[in-house]
């Protein structure tokens, strides 16, 4: 049977030429996106200021799944991350359920964002068709990811620069209207409580807001998915991971803490990003425009790390065994320009549905996109429970703490996030089309690829503590 570096050495063609700040602007690109530029609209109306509590529990889970995904790609790093290493360690299939899942949510939520830029457009061309934007903006992107991964990995900085600045600014400034207010004007903290208190929707409101918490800190694991194509990974992985998290957290919960104390929750996300009403209550000349200019850089980033990630998440699936062998094949700049072409399916889906439905199109797109993302962070936390397991107390260069408490904690709250969603009418299908697509996928891997070999590694370091 193969060994793992055969099987990681099959996911070779990909050239090594992303940087540690390059992998951390990769992941950032991808979080700091949608979710909370437009996503948190919808969040806000569900939770009310009780959000801040959504996000934050968001957080945690994010913090466990880092470094539950750090100690996992030290030891493995490659393009079929968490995906590969679960069939090293749970099965076979799980590491084909979790890859394919993974896929289909990173396609999905392409989607998600290039929607979310037909809305942002909408602000400067009203009148203009949003498939016109969508096309535009996607025939872009879709050139960057298939020039070269240092191209990619640029214009992603470029983005993500963009982006924290941008957010850096914000921070600042809210910081002083809130804090320079004067007593009894309608921006304070004192917004937290009024319109029905902080917890207008009570505690259901809140936990469901968790869900839109969750996709937004969807892509956070891309560093994992991106090692295959950095320099030194072992070294550049666990200081990525460490940068990127206390980054987004803090941009996080700072920018909605300030956003609901100088808007009401109520007003905060009537239309568009609640940030662009935020930035228009300030009465500043232009400022509207210009957070709106940075939220349609910020969609433009996610969804070019998104299409990235897909990629290469279709490479490792065909360099595995589990796609046809055509998908596995890279140009001479080094990518796999094939599976490229799969991952843009996202875009026309989303295309339709906002042609057919322009008002729902982007919580439907949320929906469908979730159950991938979730199901393949519980699996993550699965596959750190089974990796610990057999590899014993060995000594890495990152080690997750509080195992396995802190593992099983994380499968729990997202095996609890995801049966929540059929309970909630904004996030119904995501179960109603999650469950019967995992089944199908199911059934493809036992009539075609449960004969494919997968590596299993040998225990090192004798049994888990």
């Amino acid at each position: 049977m193969d060994d793992i570096d055969s099987a990681i050495e099959r996911e070779g063609g990909l050239r090594r030429s992303l940087t540690v700040g390059q992998l951390s602007m990769l992941a950032i690109g991808g979080a700091i996106g949608t979710g909370l530029f437009l996503g948190s609209a919808f969040a806000i109306g569900i939770a009310g200021p009780a959000v801040i509590i959504s996000y934050a529990i968001g957080a945690v889970i994010a913090l466990l799944l880092m470094g539950c995904l750090a100690e996992m790609t030290v030891a493995h790093p490659s393009s079929g991350s968490f995906g590969l290493i679960a069939g090293m360690y749970v099965s076979p299939l799980a590491g084909f359920l979790v890859r394919y899942a993974y896929l289909a949510g990173n396609i999905l939520a392409v989607g998600t964002e290039v929607t979310a830029i037909a809305i942002y457009m909408k602000y400067w061309f009203p009148a203009t068709p949003g498939w016109w934007w969508i096309i535009g903006f996607s025939g872009a992107l879709v050139a960057i990811n298939a020039f070269s991964v240092k191209t990619f990995g640029a214009v992603e900085y470029l983005f993500s620069l963009i982006k924290l600045a941008a957010i850096a600014i914000f921070i600042l400034l809210g910081s002083f209207i809130v804090f320079g207010a004067e007593p009894g004007s309608a921006i304070g903290f004192a917004n937290y409580t009024a319109h029905g208190g902080f917890l207008p929707n009570g505690l259901w409101g809140m936990w469901v807001a968790v869900i839109i918490a969750i996709f937004s800190y969807f892509s956070i694991e891309m560093i994992a998915v991106a090692a295959g194509e950095a320099k030194d990974p072992k070294r550049a992985i666990v200081r990525a991971f460490r940068m990127t998290l206390f980054r987004l957290t803090f941009f996080y919960l700072a920018t909605l803490a300030l956003m609901l104390a100088i808007v009401p929750w109520n007003q905060a996300g009537a239309s568009g990003s609640p940030f662009v009403t935020v930035m228009a209550a300030t009465g500043i000349t232009g400022a509207a425009g210009i957070i709106n200019f940075v939220i349609l850089i910020a969609a433009l980033s996610a969804m070019n790390s998104q299409i990235y990630a897909s990629t290469r998440m279709i490479f490792s699936l065909s360099r595995s065994g589990f796609a046809p062998a055509a998908l596995g094949r890279v140009s001479d700049h080094g990518v796999p320009t094939m599976a490229l072409g799969i991952s843009t399916i996202g875009i026309a889906i989303a295309g339709a549905i906002y042609a057919a439905r322009p008002e729902t199109a982007f919580m439907l797109m949320i929906s469908l996109a979730s159950f991938g993302a979730m199901f393949a962070w519980g699996m993550i936390f699965v596959t750190h429970l089974f990796f610990r397991a057999k590899r014993g107390s060995a000594e890495g260069k990152f080690l997750m703490w509080g195992y396995p408490y802190t593992s099983l904690a994380g499968a729990l709250l997202m095996a609890a996030i995801l049966f929540t969603t059929f309970f909630t009418e904004e996030f119904r299908m995501t179960l109603i089309c999650g469950l019967p697509f995992l089944a199908a996928l199911t059934a493809l891997y036992y009539l075609r690829y449960r004969n494919v070999e997968v590596p299993v590694p040998e225990a090192e370091g004798g049994s888990a503590p």
